[in-house]
């Protein structure tokens, strides 16, 4: 039915989602926040340093967990007490690309992106295949034997985007992916990574670069521990 689809579509669920940081001082980086994602959408999140950008996409990573309210994926709320359980969620169903490229420093390009599919549960074989396979797709055939140290800032963020791609998330999470590039390699990793979503997947990615948070479906600004304000295009 109608409905039913509209409410699968909506595959993140926050509602009243708080943070707190126990520091010196009880520090609320977000507050109560609420919002939904939908499929098929590039979602921007905007706003100053310290503005809960960063927190909030590690906890729809399921990396940390909120203080209070609920995180759902395709209306099942998520047990943050589970943790075995949450992390196989995020090795199959959400990629990661940091802002440092966040390479093991030891493994080659190829090695860094097939390790991610054996994390996810994959043979050796196929996840070998598989992630030459993305390198391709990423422009990077011809270093896929070269290590962290021997690639460029640009080509390392392609090691990211291929293993953040590699078992094919629903969600990928992007904190500042083309911060520490110069302006050619962030338009090239910007519309790189815009080319990645589809119909059955949701791209949120945090910038301070106006320029690309425009080019996304959605506009979210982040003000004081909430997302204020929505540039909607449908």
């Amino acid at each position: 039915t109608q409905l039913n689809h509209l409410n699968m579509n909506n595959f993140i669920e926050l509602s009243n989602l708080t943070k707190t940081f126990i520091a010196k001082k009880n520090v609320k980086v977000l507050k109560k926040l609420n919002f939904k994602f939908k499929f098929g959408k590039i979602y921007s999140l905007m706003g100053p340093s310290g503005s809960g950008k960063s927190t909030l996409l590690s906890l729809v990573s399921l990396i940390d967990r909120p203080s209070s309210g609920s995180i759902r994926f395709q209306n099942k709320q998520i047990d943050f007490s589970k943790s075995e359980k949450n992390d196989l969620f995020r090795a199959n169903n959400i990629g990661i690309i940091y802002q440092q490229d966040n390479l093991l420093p030891d493994f080659n390009a190829l090695e860094n992106v097939y390790l991610a599919s054996l994390a996810a549960g994959n043979d050796k074989k196929s996840a070998l295949n598989k992630a030459k396979y993305i390198l391709k797709i990423v422009g990077l055939s011809r270093r896929i034997e070269h290590y962290p140290s021997e690639l460029s800032g640009g080509e390392k963020q392609r090691v990211s985007i291929a293993r953040a791609l590699i078992n094919e998330p629903k969600i990928i999470l992007a904190d500042e992916p083309t911060g520490s590039l110069d302006k050619k390699n962030s338009e090239e990793i910007f519309s790189l990574l815009k080319k990645q979503l589809n119909p059955e997947r949701i791209i949120i990615f945090a910038t301070h670069n106006r320029f690309f948070a425009n080019k996304s479906d959605c506009l979210l600004e982040m003000v004081d521990g909430n997302i204020k304000s929505t540039n909607v295009r449908v």
